[in-house]
């Protein structure tokens, strides 16, 4: 995250992300993969953090949050569910390691929607702009040390992860600047709904 000096005083600063969530059966498969990874190769990262797909995250003002909110919902009720599938492990060299999702097109077609709707209202400054996941996966361990990543890699790279789970909705998570603990902001239910019911219900 970038300089936060040049924001406007006595305005709340948070830490939003925007995920998709496997139910909790394959949570905790993929959880007890993450406990593993951790135990193995003592990164912190994968000890921490509950496992999800990120589809952006941001840092913007707290006043801003029911813009955005209005926004994502109208999205989401013209999205439909996704099936999410999940196949091994791929990597961003030298740093993080991952699941790989095999049906990213239409998880693409969410975020680049998101981008088009919302990228305005979620810039803070010309310092923190939104990050959009345009390569969708699933995050074992991230900020991985050189021999962490080498080892993890050379032993991950040949296992084998299968799972799949029905998006039907996506969550916003925030957290103040800082702290460690995300909390649930809001749930967007995908519902497939034709365009102009949305349009009707945004000015009800």
């Amino acid at each position: 995250m970038k300089d936060l000096t040049n924001t406007i005083p006595g305005y709340r600063v948070y830490e939003y992300l925007l995920v998709l969530n496997p139910h909790e059966e394959l949570r905790n498969k993929i959880m007890a993969v993450k406990k593993e990874f951790y135990e193995k190769y003592q990164a912190e990262t994968a000890r921490w953090g509950k496992p999800h797909i990120t589809l952006v995250n941001f840092v913007q003002y707290e006043m801003m949050e029911d813009r955005i909110v209005n926004h994502l919902k109208t999205i989401a009720m013209g999205f439909q569910p996704v099936k999410i599938e999940l196949k091994d492990y791929g990597s961003f060299p030298s740093h993080t390691i991952y699941i790989n999702i095999t049906s990213k097109v239409p998880v693409q077609r969410l975020v680049k929607q998101i981008r088009t709707e919302t990228q305005r209202l979620m810039k803070l400054n010309d310092d923190n702009k939104p990050h959009f996941i345009i390569e969708p996966h699933l995050t074992i361990a991230r900020k991985l040390l050189p021999w962490q990543y080498e080892k993890g890699w050379l032993e991950y790279s040949h296992r084998h992860f299968t799972g799949r789970f029905i998006a039907d909705a996506m969550l916003l998570l925030k957290r103040p600047v800082g702290e460690l603990k995300y909390e649930i902001a809001k749930r967007f239910e995908f519902e497939n709904l034709p365009v102009n019911t949305k349009q009707g219900e945004l000015f009800m």
